[in-house]
């Protein structure tokens, strides 16, 4: 069996520690080696010419492209199902660097309501400055959005499970619709991972990571990826990448996203394993008024979440019988987990998006979308689970049942 075969016949974990990569090339080194190099030298004036006009393969300029990148975007788009992966300086210039590229003043684009904060903020506050319409809509109602298509949208996007407060949105669905009016559909899959998602086998054009999340893993760096077709990554990478935003991944960010990718089939095992105990031990206590978590029996979205995607994820969001300021308490009160905003690290890492991730949102956008001011998102990290479930008791126990006291104040 050839190594393109074996590459090509074997599971993820296997391909994201193996794919694109031989180490006699290299030296015999078995780690990919980094490439610090900003220009490329040309054999001759021709092969510059050549390589500059895209008559032949090569590296120009490490704005472009790299190396160390180039084996990252290959193996990521494997992963994803791609043909082509473009890798960038963070989720945003993943995101700003793919929307600029596809869309121009005059176009109409369609943005589920529920999104990263700062993504919502691109789209409802900045891009419309040049003169690009957005409609913000509920992607959860298909029979609404169909109606939103007759305007004719060039691009629409979305995240699921969204965030904070983890609807599931048919992709499917959504991308049939997309191809019907002609858009490119455009899914922000940061949640997921490849591992338990894959958006381009069920129709979406696009996926977009956050690699700061998962797929790095760590908490030590910023990145992002694009994936998709061979002709909509180079005309990103051209325009989005090269010419509007220069946001390149630096080498050695891009090295140590590759590191993470080894471990990633393994530690989204153990978030989804760990992060459901989680929510269903939270769902128990008296002191929760409600969880969200897409693989648990109740929630309103679980069939779909089960037909398109492997497990749940390491984001737990929930709220508390006594609203945000018991919610904020409880956050005070835990010790073994962090508050931070990110996610998808090792640590576990808990935070109000109301007043934090998402208060680039207005209070009356948080309401008429559904960000309740009390949602509490928890992203479940790699702990031992006994030790993550006592520090919740822990915290529970610190600021007491909200129950409690309004019975005793009778």
């Amino acid at each position: 069996m050839t190594k393109d075969n074996l590459f090509g016949g074997t599971g993820p974990a296997t391909r994201a520690i193996h794919l694109g990569y031989d180490p006699s090339t290299e030296n015999g080194a078995l780690t990919p080696p980094i490439y610090l190099t900003s220009t490329y030298a040309f054999e001759s004036a021709e092969d510059g010419v050549a390589t500059f006009a895209g008559e032949r393969s090569g590296y120009v300029y490490g704005r472009s492209r790299n190396p160390t990148q180039a084996l990252l975007e290959a193996r990521v788009a494997d992963l994803e199902g791609g043909e082509a992966g473009l890798a960038l300086a963070s989720g945003i210039a993943a995101i700003t660097a793919t929307v600029l590229s596809l869309v121009k003043a005059g176009d109409t684009v369609l943005v589920d309501q529920v999104i990263y904060g700062c993504s919502y903020s691109f789209f409802a506050n900045h891009i419309t400055r040049f003169g690009v319409e957005v409609i913000i809509t509920d992607f959860t109602d298909l029979e609404a959005l169909e109606a939103e298509f007759a305007k004719k949208p060039s691009l629409v996007f979305f995240e699921t499970p969204s965030n904070p407060n983890m609807r599931i949105i048919d992709i499917r669905g959504v991308a049939a619709m997309a191809k019907a009016a002609g858009a490119v559909c455009v899914v922000d899959n940061t949640f997921s991972s490849p591992i338990i998602q894959q958006p381009l086998a069920l129709g979406a054009d696009i996926v977009v990571h956050s690699a700061t999340k998962f797929l790095g893993g760590h908490g030590d760096l910023l990145g992002g990826i694009v994936v998709g077709s061979t002709d909509l990554i180079a005309g990103i990478r051209n325009a989005g990448l090269r010419m509007i935003t220069g946001a390149t991944l630096s080498p050695f960010n891009a090295f140590l996203i590759l590191r993470g990718l080894k471990t990633l089939s393994l530690r989204m095992k153990a978030h989804c394993a760990s992060a459901l105990a989680v929510a269903t031990h939270m769902q128990a206590h008296p002191s929760v008024a409600a969880v969200h978590y897409p693989m648990l029996p109740g929630f309103a979205h679980r069939e779909l979440a089960q037909s398109q995607m492997s497990g749940g994820g390491a984001i737990v969001s929930f709220q508390l019988v006594g609203g945000r300021e018991m919610g904020m308490r409880f956050i005070n009160a835990l010790d073994l987990i962090k508050c931070a905003v990110s996610l998808g690290d090792a640590e576990t890492l808990i935070q109000i998006p109301a007043g934090m991730t998402h208060a680039t949102y207005t209070c009356e956008e948080r309401l008429r979308f559904g960000i309740p001011e009390d949602l509490v998102r928890l992203s479940v990290g790699l702990e031992d689970i006994e030790d993550l479930i006592l520090d919740i008791d822990r915290a529970f126990e610190t600021v007491g049942s909200p129950l409690a006291k309004a019975g005793s104040s009778k």
